[in-house]
């Protein structure tokens, strides 16, 4: 078997391999292609940075990253690692990161990221091994948005292009994803929730498959966090979010007493490539 770039490898083969390796997965992943051209452009997946196992011409594994200068690092973000069920065991995931890492170090890339499911025993210890350190904690969430609201809610919405990032609080503790770079790539659109005139909160969602992707206070003012939802929810009554930092504990809370359900949790992992 031999470990080689996937610049030359056609999307649909790529998106077999994945499908394959994430089935019977800890959570149910989309099938469609469309999604995973979307949310892989999104991310910044670029194929010439990711790599896969092949036996001959089957692929069997991957590493796909995205790429990107964020905080003024060049950042390698692993958004999926996977091996076929048929050839685990066999330390695959361990020689394409051997091949990966040294390849990333040459283009001088400084940090490798990763996300991975905090259940994930098995490969918690593979990513250790090489050399990955835990560095945060999210938690997920989805469902039906259950408030009750007697206020009239004011929206008002913001291309993205003139949102002042600058002005959005705790933009450090959240996910690649759901961070400025990856939204401006996606389907996203800018709200702010009026009150008195003044925008109170503000959330970043796409409507077309439910998901929230940022979402906090401008101002902390008694039932804000209630307002912020009951604009939400003229949007979609129904959200997913991923990555909620653990840290942030009155966001957590918020998330609970409007009836979301916390569906799966995940540690951020990264290895500086100087010490590699």
């Amino acid at each position: 078997m031999t470990v080689k770039n996937l610049s030359d490898i056609s999307f649909e083969t790529i998106l077999e391999c994945f499908l394959k390796a994430f089935e019977n997965y800890f959570v149910e992943l989309p099938r469609n292609e469309k999604y995973y051209k979307q949310r892989w452009k999104a991310a910044k997946v670029d194929f010439r940075y990711s790599y896969g196992m092949f036996e001959g011409e089957k692929m069997v594994g991957f590493i796909l990253h995205a790429l990107d200068k964020r905080k003024n690092k060049l950042i390698a973000f692993n958004t999926g690692t996977g091996v076929i069920p048929k050839y685990r065991g066999k330390r695959i995931v361990n020689s394409i990161y051997t091949y990966a890492l040294k390849d990333l170090k040459e283009k001088n890339v400084e940090l490798s990221v990763l996300e991975v499911i905090t259940k994930n025993d098995i490969a918690i210890k593979l990513y250790e091994g090489i050399g990955f350190e835990k560095c945060k904690e999210y938690k997920c969430f989805k469902g039906e948005i259950q408030i009750d609201s007697t206020e009239e809610v004011i929206l008002n919405e913001i291309a993205l292009n003139d949102v002042d990032w600058n002005s959005l609080p705790n933009q450090g503790s959240y996910s690649w994803d759901n961070q400025k770079e990856s939204i401006l790539e996606g389907n996203y659109r800018f709200f702010q929730v009026i009150r008195k005139i003044e925008p109170e909160s503000f959330f970043i969602i796409n409507p077309e498959i439910n998901y929230l992707a940022q979402f906090d206070l401008l101002k902390k003012e008694n039932n804000g966090w209630a307002r912020l939802f009951a604009g939400i929810m003229k949007i979609s009554e129904y959200i997913k979010i991923n990555n909620v930092d653990n840290r942030l504990k009155e966001k957590l809370g918020t998330l609970a007493l409007v009836g979301l359900k916390n569906t799966v949790d995940q540690f951020e992992m990264e290895l500086k490539m100087k010490r590699w």
